[in-house]
């Protein structure tokens, strides 16, 4: 485990993960708060690994509850790692339903930041979320992020538009 919290514990993303990352992504509680909405398969995750994660351009954690033998519930990452600028995008999703509510969500993002920071040497965060995801919206300001800008009618993949506000976090 690489960083160690009350409730959560984070650990590096492995290939293993693949089958769990597919389950979550299509979740539908889950593809409704991302951009991208397509079916998401063992193809398009292998693809992510490759060109992102191996890359240095994402660094993925997977999200454990540590009062359940460190059982995987989500994911959080950083992504478009920009080593000159020290900044990358924030993205988090509890992937298992029936850790929704629990406080994993504002957890791993104090955790997640503070590893950004001294793990990763960025000094910037910055997320994206729709207006309409209001728990995640105080997560976020939970943890230190605030919103510089608002993202009116953002096209997602299935030709929805919604609202999304822009949010930042120097750590």
């Amino acid at each position: 485990m690489l960083v160690v919290g009350e409730k959560v514990a984070l650990r590096l993303m492995t290939r293993e993960d693949t089958d769990l990352i597919v389950k979550w992504r299509n979740n539908q509680r889950v593809r409704d708060n991302f951009v991208y909405r397509e079916k998401f398969t063992n193809e398009t995750h292998e693809n992510w690994i490759k060109t992102k994660v191996e890359t240095g351009e994402v660094v993925q954690l997977i999200i454990c509850e540590k009062n359940n033998d460190n059982r995987p519930v989500g994911s959080v990452y950083f992504r478009d790692i920009d080593n000159t600028a020290h900044s990358a995008e924030y993205g988090i999703f509890i992937g298992e339903d029936d850790a929704i509510g629990k406080g994993y969500g504002n957890e791993t993002a104090v955790l997640a930041t503070e590893y950004a920071r001294k793990e990763l040497g960025l000094t910037k965060l910055i997320l994206r979320v729709f207006t309409y995801n209001e728990v995640a919206i105080r997560s976020y300001e939970h943890a230190g992020f605030v919103k510089i800008k608002d993202l009116p009618l953002v096209e997602c993949s299935d030709g929805e538009k919604s609202d999304m506000i822009l949010m930042e976090q120097k750590i």
